[in-house]
């Protein structure tokens, strides 16, 4: 057992040489390009994370403008529907105030057309009495009128008045 038990050390001292070797070896010619590897990936990974953050944030941005936009919108419809119920209040004074100066001017007219037939109608009826007078005035002359005639003549007189 005893060569067994120096074979066994000796293997052991064998492959721990062989380790420290290879580390040795390692660690002298590729420990640099495995650390660059490792520290590019680390690199790259915190660059995508970075990145996404900033994604993040600008869609975030966005969202915030894209709201206060939709605000913005909502605040002007209501703005321009208040201004075309003002409009709409204002053209609603004026078309009344208008219609109002309208019947009144025809009002005002129609008293005015009123007055002058009036007018025109007891001028009319004054020359007819006029006229009337004339002739009752010549009839009178004309003849001497007792009592029964002169009656007579007023009633015919009174008739031709009523149907003028």
């Amino acid at each position: 057992m005893s060569g067994s038990v120096g074979q066994l050390i000796g293997n052991f001292i064998i492959v721990t040489g062989s380790f420290a070797l290879l580390f040795v070896l390692l660690k002298k010619f590729a420990w640099s390009q495995i650390t660059a590897v490792f520290q590019a990936r680390e690199e790259k990974i915190s660059k995508d994370i970075d990145d996404a953050e900033s994604a993040r944030q600008n869609a975030q941005t966005l969202e915030n403008k894209r709201q206060d936009e939709l605000n913005q919108a909502k605040d002007e419809a209501v703005q321009i529907i208040e201004n075309a119920k003002e409009t709409g209040k204002a053209q609603e004074a004026k078309i009344v105030t208008e219609a109002h100066e309208e019947v009144s001017r025809l009002k005002d007219k129609a008293n005015q057309d009123i007055a002058t037939s009036k007018a025109e109608a007891l001028s009319s009826v004054k020359a007819d009495v006029a006229d009337l007078s004339v002739l009752l005035a010549e009839k009178i002359m004309a003849k001497s009128l007792d009592e029964t005639a002169q009656s007579e003549l007023i009633d015919s007189y009174l008739d031709k008045l009523g149907d003028a």
